[in-house]
């Protein structure tokens, strides 16, 4: 059985949204990032760069291994099943492009929109950076769902699952340092409705249960 170790954060419920569309079966252990658990030894074990998620698997020969970094699970789980993921050619490159793209961009962008707004301290200069690049961002997403139904084509991919914990935080949390950015990305809209609606994807945004 799969272990996951994640926590309630955008990045730690794409995992959780995976396992829950693949119905694989799975176990989790919270990492209170509140407590500082991602320094502890038996974490950094797993995840040296003290971030989750992380997940612990049994390969062909009994052996147990884990590997760190959302997007390498996100394929990893992929390539497990067989699913979500285009075994070759030119889809396969477009779901991986997208979700490239969201773990070096959106999720970052929007991370440091959040940081810098919540901010004590207030770098009107940083925050407008980081809210342009936002809205850039977004942007190209909802031009690119303006042409596609997902975010990578035709089919749902771990390309949506990345990037639907980071754009529905905005609506949630950033939505008053963007303004009314948001209004104008109706095929956006439509996308986060779409997602939204998947079982698989409202269990697994419910977890980890605290």
């Amino acid at each position: 059985m799969l272990t996951l170790h994640t926590w309630t954060t955008p990045n730690g419920r794409k995992v959780p949204i995976m396992l829950e569309e693949l119905g694989l079966p799975y176990t989790i252990k919270t990492v209170n990032l509140k407590e500082n658990e991602q320094f502890q030894p038996a974490f950094l074990a797993l995840s040296p760069n003290n971030k989750i998620p992380a997940i612990e698997d049994t390969d062909e020969n009994g052996k147990r291994f884990s590997i760190f970094e959302s997007g390498a699970i996100l394929t990893y789980l992929a390539e497990k099943t067989g699913k979500l993921l285009p075994i070759s050619g030119p889809e396969r490159y477009k779901v991986l492009e997208w979700l490239h793209w969201q773990i070096g961009g959106l999720g970052p962008m929007l991370g440091q929109v959040g940081f810098f707004t919540r901010s004590e301290e207030k770098s009107g200069l940083a925050i407008k950076h980081f809210v342009d690049e936002a809205d850039r961002l977004l942007t190209v997403m909802d031009k690119q769902l303006s042409q596609h139904d997902y975010i990578a084509g035709a089919a749902y991919s771990i390309a949506d699952i990345a990037c639907y914990p980071w754009a529905v935080g905005v609506l949630d949390k950033l939505k008053p340092a963007l303004g009314d950015k948001l209004d104008s990305k109706p095929h956006l809209q439509r996308w986060l409705k779409r997602i939204g609606e998947r079982p698989a994807v409202q269990r697994g945004m419910a977890l980890p249960r605290i």
